[in-house]
């Protein structure tokens, strides 16, 4: 293959790609308001006003459009305690920004965070999707790990957990709080906010 005919190839497999970026990031909304159980490429497309024929064109199924969409999503939270971790200088300071930033994005992104859980448990019957909910789950135990490294350093201590049950503990908390906030309780995001905080200090040595 000539250089011309590789570049022309890259630059088709890149637009391509980026296609179902955009169309991934589009029917987002559309599969978290109606949960994977209720979404097919269709109603997917009706609901976003996408064309169903550019749906079943950029993606083999209703599996590999959600895997995209709900990484993108989920590899984007992983990373918005990044800052946190690079320039908070004091324990207080850090447990603050922290606890903002969780509450926020539970507030702000309850149904999204909603969609999560549902594909999570979807995984353990469906195995459409399970490698990308497994990366996911790495991914977001490397991100909580850090954070609890980051203050126990903070503290100066050692950090009294593993990443696996440091995981579980942030993990369960902030799905908790999610199903009480999605059924109307309006103290859930502070109590969220007091149970983080709480939950940094118990997991110091």
């Amino acid at each position: 293959m000539s250089a011309t005919a590789e570049r022309v190839a890259r630059s088709t497999v890149n637009k391509f790609a980026q296609r179902r970026q955009m169309l991934a990031e589009s029917a987002l909304k559309a599969i978290a308001e109606q949960g994977y159980a209720e979404t097919g490429l269709r109603a997917i497309a009706q609901h976003s006003e996408l064309s169903h024929g550019s749906l079943h064109y950029y993606f083999e199924d209703k599996d590999d459009l959600i895997a995209l969409a709900v990484w993108n999503y989920k590899s984007e939270c992983a990373r918005r305690y990044d800052d946190i971790i690079a320039t908070a200088r004091t324990p207080e300071e850090f447990a603050d920004r922290f606890a903002s930033t969780m509450t926020g994005t539970l507030r702000d992104e309850a149904t999204l965070h909603r969609l999560w859980y549902d594909l999570r448990n979807q995984a353990m019957f469906n195995t459409g999707f399970r490698d990308t909910i497994v990366a996911i789950d790495d991914l977001l135990q490397e991100m909580v790990w850090a954070v609890v490294s980051r203050f126990a350093e903070l503290e100066g201590v050692a950090p009294a957990l593993t990443p696996p049950l440091a995981y579980a503990l942030f993990d369960g908390v902030f799905q908790n709080t999610l199903i009480r906030f999605l059924r109307g309780d309006t103290q859930a995001v502070e109590n969220l906010s007091i149970e983080v905080r709480g939950l940094l200090k118990s997991a110091l040595a």
